[in-house]
């Protein structure tokens, strides 16, 4: 295996709707809605990063950063998500370098932090934890995580783009 991480190109957009797809297809947790969301977020110009894990010329992992809103006005905050990896090539630590690449670039950015809902085992090894700091509304607390890039905590409610709703 030799993987490339690189920067979305426009000529990406197909391959990772799919790749989205069918690394969500038998996920647990799931509305399906992912590839929706990636598209959505593109067409609102609200995709703030997004890399590829690309394999001999395959694109087999994708990662999307979106800007949030904070209830108490702090800036610089992004939501990770989806990320997504080919079900044949995962466990071979794409997903994991999907991530690394993902917290490079936001210090890269200068961001404040990032939010992420998932796994608390899985975005643990990366430094994301639950806080009490920070809400989504609706969810259970443990799998809404954050981590803090540097400089205080802001405290309140977080709002994902309204790309977050696509359905279509």
């Amino acid at each position: 295996m030799t993987l490339k991480l690189r920067a979305e190109l426009s000529t990406d957009a197909l391959a990772i709707e799919q790749l989205t797809i069918a690394a969500f297809e038998n996920a647990p947790h799931t509305n399906g809605a992912e590839h929706f969301i990636v598209n959505a977020l593109r067409r609102a110009g609200e995709l703030s990063v997004s890399l590829v894990a690309q394999d001999e010329g395959e694109l087999v992992g994708h990662v999307a950063l979106s800007p949030v809103s904070i209830s108490n006005g702090a800036t610089g905050w992004y939501g990770l998500g989806p990320i997504s990896v080919l079900p044949g090539h995962q466990g071979r630590r794409i997903g994991s370098q999907l991530m690394e690449s993902t917290l490079s670039e936001l210090r890269r950015l200068g961001a404040g932090g990032c939010v992420v809902l998932g796994e608390p085992a899985y975005y643990g090894r990366f430094g994301f934890t639950a806080t009490p700091h920070l809400v989504l509304p609706g969810v259970p607390p443990e799998y809404f995580q954050a981590i803090s890039l540097g400089g205080a905590w802001p405290v309140g409610n977080v709002t994902y783009h309204e790309a977050f709703n696509a359905t279509e």
